[in-house]
């Protein structure tokens, strides 16, 4: 991926200057400490190793999808049963792979946010996510405030 290529040299390379110096720009709330370049590198690391597994399910899913749809008139017959179970299965397949595209592009994308500066920091409001919450939930792009302001919409 673009991504992993962009960020080896800062994101995953132990004790680079690089990481120390991003680090500095990540924010925290009141009460928490600052991000070392080892915490970083560590929900990069687990960021990373996600975006290999998705990768690898994503392969697999359009796999079983691209066999689902090449064979579906397959063994049907005219029963009207075996035609809805098979749309079914279809279905829940397409699912399956556009769940894990979100979550590929969402976790490639907290990825980024490591190499540009912006991680820990709400999308929304500007403010430090939370670090325990980040390091939870590394996908996240908003605070706990803007989260649940989202959610009642």
């Amino acid at each position: 991926m673009a991504i992993n290529d962009a960020l080896s040299d800062v994101a995953v390379t132990p004790d680079t200057k690089d990481l120390s110096k991003l680090v500095k720009q990540f924010p925290v709330r009141d009460g928490e400490t600052p991000w070392t370049a080892s915490e970083v590198k560590e929900v990069a690391e687990e960021l990373t190793a996600d975006i290999d597994r998705l990768t690898s399910e994503l392969a697999a899913a359009d796999a079983e999808l691209s066999d689902l749809l090449r064979n579906s008139g397959d063994g049907a017959g005219d029963d009207q049963a075996d035609s809805g179970s098979s749309a079914l299965e279809r279905e829940q397949e397409l699912t399956l792979v556009n769940n894990t595209r979100d979550l590929l592009a969402q976790t490639q994308r907290a990825l980024g946010r490591i190499s540009t500066g912006t991680f820990g920091t709400c999308e929304s409001c500007g403010r430090a996510i939370g670090k325990a919450r980040v390091q939870a939930f590394p996908r996240a792009t908003l605070c706990v405030e803007c989260k649940q302001r989202e959610e009642r919409r």
